[in-house]
């Protein structure tokens, strides 16, 4: 079976490759309970010498059975002699004991960066948690080995691997967010000049960084050619659902938090229209309804401030929490979604019993009622969130099914056909990259990225999609991957 080479819309392969590269996971995949992750991290510094960082990734609390969160108390424990640095899979929290938090001088006074939060306890006191990258980032930082890594390696390395899954395009919505500067641009036209990137890249500048230091340097949207471009602009409107920072109409269940606002309602509006007037596509990252409803609410500004919406192709990032009204707003607005499927298969159980309760969970990721409203869509993995598995992903799409409950479907009126979960991952990804005039379908003109497929993914079962092996991988006509 023939089929474009996959095109994964939303991932983060610039910071993403160096995070993979130094931190060790320790994710649900591995540990189903946050008592296994901490035997881990014991021992880890068992095999460390004291004052050597222990650093790992995709810790969540929402599916790995245990506390809420780790905090002083439950990290202290494991080690005073070594800092401890723990990400959330989300990518928008953070943990640590408070040995690194000494070693990065965070104070007790420490003030709470905008739009992000050094938690406290009942009494006041710094527990460790921390939320939005603004905020961990100054923890994370002084992690040596962060430093020594050599980003264009690490990228390289990544991307070669992802060969085997199919992917030939991919994307970095956080461009910035592995130096905290422009220089990131950098690290990724470096790999594409080396003749060695084994896919293309589409780039998001990050809005932490500030539109007056991407101006400075330079950076324009389509500059790059067709290995490495940018694309577009990110911002966020919000956190994460199952992490509770995600934005919300109504408080999450059991509680009285709404979540967080990462960009205010104005703040989003303001640089929505100063990017899209200067001739940036927007991506905007939305998970809860209510940061839905600032992000349409910019791209309302964008519009009537004059901008084409139909060449400005916004798009909202995860677009996790849909209601009806958001869909017709978005259609009357031009604006399309991405989203994050792996939150329906691996987190729609504790979407349903801890996060939102059944009725609101059932508003998740609805990629059908997109379809038939005539909102384009499409399916991205966000790593370090989820493995970019394009098959995986469009089998997640077409059943619905969840990792903790097999026989149970999430909204089966949300399920789509493996067709419309191909273009999903092909042409309409292609097209919210501004790339589709050179790859996401097979056509003549256009460049020769294809893959090649055991079987048929129309005609196996759902259940099977993710089984079907890649035989070989091709870009521009050359094969880089062969099973």
């Amino acid at each position: 079976m023939l089929l474009p080479g996959f095109i994964d819309a939303h991932t983060h392969v610039v910071a993403g490759s160096v995070v993979d590269s130094v931190m060790e996971y320790v994710g649900m995949a591995r540990f189903g309970t946050i008592a296994e992750v901490l035997d881990q991290l014991k021992a880890i510094a068992a095999s460390k010498a004291p004052g050597e960082w222990i650093v790992v990734r995709n810790f969540d609390p929402a599916v790995q059975e245990g506390p809420d969160a780790l905090t002083f108390e439950e990290l202290d424990p494991v080690s005073t002699d070594h800092p401890i640095f723990v990400f959330n899979a989300s990518g928008h929290l953070a943990y640590a004991n408070s040995k690194a938090f000494q070693v990065a001088g965070i104070p007790e006074d420490v003030e709470n960066p905008p739009g992000a939060e050094f938690v406290r306890d009942e009494n006041g006191k710094l527990n460790g948690i921390m939320k939005n990258s603004i905020a961990f980032l100054q923890v994370l930082g002084k992690y040596p080995a962060l430093a020594e890594a050599d980003p264009s390696d690490a990228l390289l390395g990544l991307l070669g691997k992802w060969t085997k899954h199919g992917l030939t395009t991919v994307s970095e919505l956080a461009l910035g967010g592995l130096s905290q500067s422009p220089a990131d641009i950098d690290v990724m036209f470096g790999a594409a000049r080396s003749g060695n990137l084994p896919a293309r890249i589409r780039a998001y500048p990050f809005y932490t960084i500030g539109s007056e230091a991407w101006d400075k340097a330079g950076v324009k949207p389509n500059a790059g050619d067709a290995m490495a471009r940018i694309a577009g602009y990110k911002l966020v409107a919000d956190g994460s659902n199952q992490g509770f920072t995600g934005l919300q109409r109504e408080p999450y269940l059991d509680s009285d938090s709404c979540g967080l606002a990462y960009m205010s309602a104005e703040e989003l509006k303001e640089v929505a229209v100063d990017r899209a007037t200067k001739g940036w596509q927007l991506a905007i990252h939305g998970n809860g309804d209510a940061a839905i409803d600032n992000v349409l609410a910019a791209c309302e500004a964008v519009r009537d401030a004059g901008v084409d919406m139909e060449k400005v192709r916004v798009r909202i990032e995860h677009c996790s929490i849909l209601h009806d009204e958001q869909i017709e707003r978005m259609k009357e607005l031009k604006v399309s979604a991405s989203f994050l499927i792996g939150h329906v298969h691996y987190w729609g159980v504790a979407m349903r019993d801890e996060v939102f309760g059944q009725e609101k969970a059932k508003l998740l990721d609805r990629c059908s009622s997109a379809e038939k409203a005539g909102v384009g869509f499409t399916l991205h993995s966000d790593f370090m969130v989820t493995d970019p598995v394009p098959l995986h992903m469009i089998e997640m799409a077409v059943t619905r099914r969840t990792w903790k409950e097999p026989d149970y479907v999430l909204a089966p009126e949300e399920r789509i056909s493996v067709e419309s979960a191909i273009r999903a991952v092909t042409s309409e990804a292609a097209w919210q990259l501004y790339s589709e005039h050179e790859v996401g379908s097979l056509e003549v003109g256009k460049l020769a990225d294809m893959v090649i497929l055991e079987k048929d993914p129309r005609k196996v079962s759902p259940d099977s999609i993710k089984e079907i092996k890649v035989l070989e991988t091709w870009m521009d006509g050359k094969q880089i991957y062969r099973s």
